[in-house]
């Protein structure tokens, strides 16, 4: 991957930078521009967008570490190494392998020159910029990794003209909290998102990767902005941006009059089913999990490429990490905790006859993970093999992780995410479609607007889900007050609710259902509606996201949403090895969670 990262030319420098404080240390390979003059030939751009996408290769795997490792859904095992282990439990140092901050500023250091040094102004026959793709694609990046830093660091080192000189990186330069950086970029990104939310450079494929995969979408990247900012201040306002942004990538993503529906990839016991090992796949969920051929309807998002040999510097160990294989003589390092099982198998999977409608549940006690939820056992499997001694040995597989390219961003993510926004905006029924039955015009018509006011309504009015592009056709998949409608509403099936992934057919499920208390108003029922769905999506990220890298981070979102932050967080993570193990988790954790300053990594001179 590297070779097609080659970021040096005839016409650009290395610069180095040493100096005092060694967060902004520039090793030989970071690329720096040592001349001042300006970047206008595509040569440049080029070569720019693509150096700072190999800088980006190097917190690719560190992303997910410190996203997964430290939440509740992994547990390490005893051949991890002592870095990773220490990363699980909060005991990170100076010399931990995964606490680096300098990678992130070497990323954000050539952002900062790429935006400084582009020529912006430069346009072509037909008047359009040339060069602003490029320009805008740098500063979501530059965004994004701001972002992760602070998620990691609490508060970080705040820099947005480039460092040169020995001199400019020993300055005191100012500290941002997560709130003062999505403040920051928000305004930073505002201005681009309306003409360059979906437009990127154009550079094809690249070893057989479509290059679009590469980029952070700006409308994504101001969701997660507004959403951070509304979890740390409690604004309904910003919920309803962030939830705005999300959409707006939803319907824009593929151009005008298009749709991304949330898909009807699923897995479901076909009712009448004599063998409980065997669900039904529809739509390929596991598949389009993990391809990376581009088109208008797959999963994934963005991505950072990875090194396709070891040898090339930047190849990805996560295959290593979380699978049993030859290479890391089939001992993985992270394996699905407890508490993942415990979700999983909690949740009800319900069955609805396509003939009369009847509605059973699978049984509980299935072999394989298959109690419950279906998309654990689809994407983790247990096996045995014998090693190179001869000797058999247990094995882990997870299927996520079949590439050595490092999933960011994907379509559920943004689903759920605006899910998320919504019912903490103050639209818990909305919120609850998403997980439930899926959006359009009419789950909208007859399960959101009846409850909300006027003004609620049109506010809600900007969400367009026309059943052209999102339709259903299956009753079993609208709520029983829309199975009950006379007129089927025209199209395929490819909006179902994220539940129904993996949980069967979610809107008749009568254990997946608001609590109403019908002796209350509307308005007085919002409170409970909202804690109970913030739930039912905390566990939803787990269902779906599981050991993708983000489960901390959504923890520490959630976390914040409560009363008592520090011992919401600590208790979750206290969860990691079943209810029945809280204090041995407890005791392995030697810091106290509970102390909002000791859920962030700490680095001498940070």
């Amino acid at each position: 991957m590297k070779k097609f990262f080659i970021y040096l030319s005839a016409t650009l420098m290395v610069f180095v930078i040493s100096g005092c404080a060694d967060f902004f240390e520039q090793e030989s390979d970071h690329i720096i521009y040592a001349d001042d003059r300006t970047i206008n030939q595509e040569s440049d751009q080029i070569y720019g967008v693509t150096g700072i996408m190999n800088k980006l290769q190097a917190i690719a795997d560190r992303t997910i570490i410190l996203g997964e490792a430290r939440g509740d859904l992994v547990n390490v095992t005893t051949t991890a190494s002592s870095d990773l282990r220490d990363v699980a439990e909060f005991n990170v140092g100076d010399d931990n392998m995964y606490n680096s901050p300098r990678d992130y500023y070497a990323i954000i250091n050539n952002c900062n020159f790429y935006i400084a040094k582009a020529d912006t102004s430069l346009r072509d026959n037909r008047n359009e910029y040339i060069f602003m793709a490029e320009y805008a694609a740098v500063k979501a990046i530059r965004a994004w990794t701001y972002l992760q830093l602070a998620l990691n660091y609490g508060t970080v080192p705040f820099v947005t003209e480039p460092i040169l000189t020995k001199e400019a990186s020993e300055q005191a330069y100012p500290k941002a909290t997560i709130r003062a950086i999505c403040e920051y970029f928000i305004n930073d990104l505002l201005p681009l998102a309306e003409r360059y939310g979906r437009e990127y450079p154009n550079y094809g494929d690249i070893r057989n990767t479509n290059s679009n995969f590469f980029y952070f979408p700006i409308n994504i990247v101001l969701g997660d902005m507004y959403l951070w900012m509304a979890s740390l201040t409690g604004d309904k306002e910003q919920y309803k941006n962030a939830a705005l942004r999300y959409y707006k990538y939803i319907s824009e993503r593929n151009g005008d009059n298009s749709t991304y529906p949330t898909s009807a990839g699923r897995l479901v016991w076909p009712i009448g089913t004599t063998s409980w090992s065997s669900p039904s796949e529809y739509d390929n969920l596991t598949r389009n999990f993990y391809t990376e051929t581009y088109n208008n309807n797959t999963e994934l998002i963005t991505m950072i490429p990875g090194d396709s040999i070891r040898a090339e510097g930047n190849y990805s160990e996560l295959r290593n990490i979380f699978n049993s294989r030859e290479e890391n003589d089939y001992q993985s390092s992270l394996v699905p905790s407890n508490r993942m099982i415990e979700i999983s198998e909690s949740q009800e999977h319900c069955m609805v006859d396509p003939e009369t409608y009847i509605v059973t549940y699978a049984p509980k006690g299935l072999t394989e993970h298959m109690t419950g939820d279906l998309r654990l056992s689809e994407m983790w499997r247990e096996g045995w093999t014998y090693n190179n001694s001869n000797q058999r040995v247990e094995t882990d597989f997870i299927y996520k992780y079949q590439t050595r390219n490092v999933h960011i961003y994907r379509r559920m993510m943004v689903y759920l995410r605006m899910a998320e926004a919504l019912n903490m905006a103050g639209y818990p029924r909305m919120a609850f479609a998403i997980l439930s039955s899926g959006l359009t015009n009419q789950v909208l018509e007859y399960d959101v607007y009846p409850y909300y006011s006027e003004g609620d309504s049109i506010w809600i009015s900007q969400f367009d889900f026309p059943p052209s592009r999102y339709g259903i056709m299956d009753p079993e998949y609208f709520s029983p007050k829309l199975s009950q409608q006379p007129t089927q509403i025209p199209g395929v099936i490819n909006t179902i609710g994220i539940h129904s992934r993996g949980s069967g057919y979610t809107p008749l499920n009568e254990f997946y259902a608001l609590p109403v208390d019908t002796l209350l108003t509307e308005e007085e029922q919002t409170p409970t509606f909202q804690k109970y769905v913030d739930e039912l999506i905390i566990n939803e990220d787990a269902l779906e996201f599981a050991f993708e890298g983000i489960r901390y981070y959504d923890l520490m979102r959630w976390a914040y949403r409560q009363p008592n932050p520090g011992q919401a967080l600590a208790d979750r993570i206290y969860l990691r090895r079943g209810k029945e193990n809280v204090d041995a988790v407890r005791s392995e954790i030697k810091v106290d969670l509970t102390n909002q300053d000791n859920w962030f990594l700490h680095w001498t001179g940070m």
